[in-house]
């Protein structure tokens, strides 16, 4: 979320939709995108705030959501990683900086791909030994 709000356009709707939402949150948390669970959550479930944003900010803040639904948690959706991937590309086209945490996201998606191969791999080969 932080990554998100820091590359919105400040004088978009988008913007002005948080900052009105959210009164008696400070101007230099908004800015920062510093926000509790329960406003994201807020944010998520408000169609208003979905046709404020800008198609680039629009199209980073699907993914976003399709994160924290399919991603995030005790279950990932069997397409997780088209999940990530589009986030990815989303923040980057929106220019995020690319913080620690979207790196480690970035580096998860990586190693899950190489982990994928060898387990396919391996189990092709076991397969082959039971023949």
């Amino acid at each position: 979320m932080k990554n998100f709000v820091k590359g919105m356009d400040k004088t978009g709707c988008g913007f002005e939709y948080v900052r009105d939402k959210f009164p008696n949150v400070s101007d230099a948390k908004i800015k920062d995108g510093i926000f509790t669970g329960s406003q994201i959550r807020e944010l998520m479930q408000n169609k208003q705030f979905d046709e404020d944003l800008n198609e680039t900010e629009r199209n980073a803040w699907l993914p976003f959501k399709s994160i924290c639904k399919d991603f995030l948690g005790n279950h990932k959706a069997a397409n997780y990683q088209d999940v990530v991937q589009d986030l990815l590309t989303s923040y980057k086209a929106m220019g995020c900086n690319m913080s620690l945490k979207i790196h480690f996201l970035e580096s998860h998606l990586e190693f899950s791909q190489k982990i994928s191969a060898k387990s396919v791999t391996n189990t092709v080969k076991d397969f082959i030994k039971i023949l």
